[in-house]
């Protein structure tokens, strides 16, 4: 196995060992492992696709920055076919049901999993379109 370093600023690392302890996992290697699967799974599902597909993503971030992630869907508005948006707090959560082209599905998850302002993104795939 080889051995990578990162440096995390200091909220970040106090996180991951809470979410270490809460779920039991009895290093940060074997953690960090999981959710490097994770992301690698999400990536081969999006690769895959092909065609047009409805998707449902579900996001995550600040209230503060919901000028960035609108700035990030505005360039999808034409896919976004539905969008509920819920306030928590300072928190903010979008349900985007998406209806597109799977390129456009790739490109809008590389840009919000990219984005330092979205604190998580999730996605469910509902099916393939033969057309839109």
């Amino acid at each position: 196995m080889e051995i990578m370093s990162i440096s995390l600023d200091k909220e970040t690392l106090q996180e991951l060992n809470e979410i270490q302890e809460n779920l039991g996992f009895r290093s940060r290697s074997k953690m960090l492992r999981s959710a490097i699967d994770l992301l690698l799974s999400e990536y081969k599902v999006l690769e895959s696709l092909k065609g047009i597909h409805n998707v449902v993503f579900v996001i995550t971030y600040r209230d503060n920055e919901k000028n960035h992630v609108s700035n990030i869907l505005h360039d999808f508005e034409a896919e976004i076919k539905v969008t509920v948006h819920q306030h928590n707090g300072t928190m903010c959560l979008d349900m985007l049901n998406i209806n597109a082209d799977a390129q456009k599905i790739k490109k809008l998850f590389a840009e919000m999993k990219r984005s330092k302002c979205i604190r998580s993104l999730n996605f469910t795939l509902l099916g393939h379109c033969q057309s839109r």
